[in-house]
């Protein structure tokens, strides 16, 4: 009995593993065999030559190319039919331009060129990411793009191509599925176009470093509201800083720094609430003081407000930004003393810049709690007193402690804590820990 019924068992099974494997076979020679259309691969090779000639593309790869397809090239399927069955494949992605040995990005030769046809031919481009391309002979940009190019685009990225010029505007289109524009270290020169607002899906825009000049469009930040970076930093740009910033409310990052922004820092900075990093430093700023909004922006790690001629005293807001890390007032014409709160509240502290201000009175003696501290630099003030720091402390920071051009204050050489014995209080071994073990101490603090 056993028997027959193992024999039925295995009947059984064949039958089912054979009508599968029919099955299977049926669904592969039902898929359509699917190839690059020869126009779009003839741009392909246009383009990969065109950044490399050096590299004989067609030799190299004579087969369908979203087939096999060279780093740096992705292709993917496009899905137009209604039952979800795939009817063409097209390339989707272009990363051109070596970074490292874990991204076999295919290499750029000093002669590269743009060819037109990538801004013609890829109706189903994704992301489209160039790296140092461009660094020898001049290099222009297209007078124009066609407005039916990167309807699908989600990435635009140039970074590192000083030898490619022309008009930011032109690479600025129809990108309503845009998430990252990142133009950093281009020739790129003209204004921001106000369309920048048109961008909605933005999540981080990125012009730094290239030449660009003119106002911030009160409108160009208007629509932008999935925004988390914002960076315009190192042009030349002018005039107000709009309020407008403030809708950005899901921003992480502004970076306006080496600008020629002038009047008011605006105070619409102060409503961006998720904010964790400030770096309006080397602008135009006016003569109003450190922002006091900053007390009201909790999640706030890095402020760089140098070289701005705000004036006035160092505000006591410090008590509501425990967690700041870095904070940057160098060249500010601050005057007053340092708030022992400013340290006091700023456990986290790697970063503190003073110098060139100024700023009198002693260090307050909280400076030697900072367990985290990478660099304190208070030079050129008119700092008095006894400085507050051990031996133990500077040996940590080294030569990131600068505390010269101060004439008045007193560099008397402290021995360290005696090691803990018999003879050491409790209260000794406290000031012991914190001053050598500062991390230790933090650790075990909880």
């Amino acid at each position: 009995m056993a028997t027959s019924h193992l024999k039925l068992f295995l009947v059984f099974f064949l039958f089912t593993a054979t009508f599968i494997v029919t099955q299977q076979n049926d669904d592969e020679d039902a898929l359509p065999q699917l190839a690059l259309d020869p126009s779009e691969q003839e741009a392909v090779y246009r383009v990969l030559n065109s950044v490399n000639s050096a590299i004989s593309w067609r030799t190299i790869f004579p087969d369908d190319l979203c087939a096999s397809p060279p780093d740096g090239v992705v292709c993917d399927f496009s899905y137009a039919s209604p039952n979800g069955v795939a009817t063409s494949v097209h390339v989707t992605e272009f990363h051109l331009g070596y970074l490292s040995d874990y991204t076999q990005n295919p290499p750029c030769a000093s002669n590269s060129t743009l060819d037109p046809l990538l801004f013609t031919s890829f109706k189903h481009l994704r992301k489209l990411f160039f790296y140092k391309c461009f660094t020898g002979s001049r290099v222009s940009l297209p007078e124009t793009i066609p407005e039916d190019f990167g309807s699908v685009l989600e990435e635009l990225v140039f970074i590192e191509n000083p030898s490619l010029v022309g008009k930011v505007s032109v690479l600025i289109g129809n990108f309503t599925k845009l998430r990252r524009l990142v133009l950093t270290g281009n020739g790129f020169h003209g204004s921001i176009p106000g369309r920048i607002s048109d961008l909605v899906s933005l999540q981080e825009i990125t012009l730094s470093r290239n030449s660009l000049s003119g106002g911030f469009p009160t409108t160009a930040t208007s629509r932008l509201r999935n925004l988390k970076v914002l960076d315009f930093s190192h042009n030349f740009l002018d005039g107000n800083a709009p309020d407008s910033i403030g809708d950005l409310t899901e921003l992480l990052k502004l970076d306006l720094s080496y600008n020629e922004f002038s009047g008011e820092i605006p105070s619409g900075v102060g409503k961006l609430k998720k904010l964790e990093f400030l770096d309006l430093s080397y602008n135009r700023f006016g003569n109003y003081g450190v922002p006091l909004f900053l007390s009201e922006m909790p999640r706030l790690r890095e402020v760089y407000l140098s070289g701005n001629q705000l004036g006035g005293r160092i505000p006591e807001i410090w008590k509501n930004l425990e967690g700041i890390s870095g904070i940057g007032f160098s060249r500010m014409g601050l005057q007053g003393n340092i708030p022992a709160s400013m340290v006091s509240s700023s456990k986290n502290l790697w970063y503190l810049a003073l110098d060139n201000n100024n700023l009198d009175g002693e260090i307050p003696e909280e400076f030697e709690l900072l367990g985290f501290a990478s660099e304190i630099n208070l030079e050129n003030n008119n700092l008095t007193g006894k400085t507050p720091f051990s031996d133990c402390f500077k040996d940590r920071i080294g030569k990131k402690l600068k505390l010269s051009g101060n004439p008045n204050l007193l560099f008397a050489k402290t021995s360290d804590p005696p090691l803990a014995g018999p003879a050491l209080s409790s209260s000794a071994a406290r000031i012991f820990a914190s001053v050598c073990l500062p991390a230790v101490l933090w650790f075990f603090s909880f």
